[in-house]
């Protein structure tokens, strides 16, 4: 034995076998079928790897049995709400709820005025312009005594002129000044006796509303303080009985007055409706002077 062989690499190599290559049975029965034969090399096969149940195939097919939206509904149903949805949930309805309310009752205004005539639309936008005219000339006429009163060189004798000018004025609105003007006046003849006490009540609230400054019904004085009742088959005004015919003496702009009673659907139609006779005349002088005594507050006191 050499010295070659005796080196541990090569006495390690001796004493293993050779190896041998891997050779699939059918590649190694090949050479029994046909001495001329070539082998022909055999792919392995790839190991069987078991799948869990409930996951696809390489087809796309399910394990478990369940088909797509069984597995969709399985998923989604029974619901898990989280604190934090729930909370958010309610907030989102409380928004919509108030967004609704809001809507609906914009919807409701605007309906009202969608489903009104045109003469309705028309009178209610000449009132509109009425009282802005009103509130635009008492401006004016307010900066008119300031102007005075800062220019005027003896501002005490000013200031009681004012005054006794503006106790005139609160007179007449509270009855106990005699006052006279352009307006009109309204008759209503009864004879059914079929007009209460609300209708005349509808007819100065009306006649206010177009601008009248002093109202007189037969030989009363109407007020702030004013109230109506039914005494029969006649009205009783702040406890004084009246019969027909009744006669309103208006005092105000009588362009204004006649048609506010004369509107469709208005005081006028509602008393020819119990067939009462209704007439309104316009006049350039007026004179209310039905007087009421002036009634001192119990409680109420200047405060200047």
């Amino acid at each position: 034995m050499s010295d070659k062989d005796e080196r541990p690499e090569n006495r390690l190599r001796k004493e293993l076998p050779e190896e041998v290559p891997a050779v699939a049975p059918e590649a190694a029965e090949a050479p029994e079928k046909g001495a001329g034969a070539a082998a022909e090399p055999v792919t392995p096969e790839a190991p069987v790897t078991p799948r869990a149940p409930g996951t696809p195939d390489a087809a796309g097919t399910e394990q478990d049995g369940l088909t797509g939206r069984q597995r969709l509904l399985k998923g989604i149903w029974p619901p898990r709400v989280t604190r934090a949805q729930l909370i958010v949930a309610v907030l989102l309805f409380g928004l919509g709820f108030g967004l609704a309310i809001q809507v609906a009752s914009n919807s409701d205004s605007d309906s009202a005025l969608r489903g009104a005539r045109q003469e309705d639309l028309v009178r209610i936008l000449d009132e509109l312009d009425d009282r802005t005219q009103r509130l635009e000339d008492e401006k004016q006429g307010l900066e008119k005594q300031r102007d005075e009163l800062e220019n005027s060189s003896d501002q005490a004798e000013e200031a009681r002129k004012q005054t006794v000018e503006k106790e005139k004025q609160l007179g007449i609105l509270a009855g106990t000044v005699a006052a006279q003007g352009p307006g009109i006046t309204m008759t209503i003849e009864d004879t059914k006796g079929a007009v209460q006490a609300d209708m005349l009540l509808d007819a100065i609230q009306e006649l206010r509303a177009a601008g009248a400054e002093a109202i007189q019904v037969n030989d009363i004085r109407v007020v702030a303080d004013t109230y109506l009742t039914d005494e029969g088959k006649s009205v009783s005004v702040d406890g004084n009985k009246i019969k027909a015919p009744y006669r309103f003496k208006v005092i105000g702009k009588p362009e204004d007055l006649e048609p506010a009673l004369n509107i469709p659907g208005g005081v006028v139609q509602t008393l020819e409706k119990e067939q009462a006779t209704v007439t309104v005349e316009r006049s350039s002088k007026i004179v209310v002077d039905a007087l009421r005594a002036a009634k001192r507050p119990d409680y109420a006191r200047s405060s200047s």
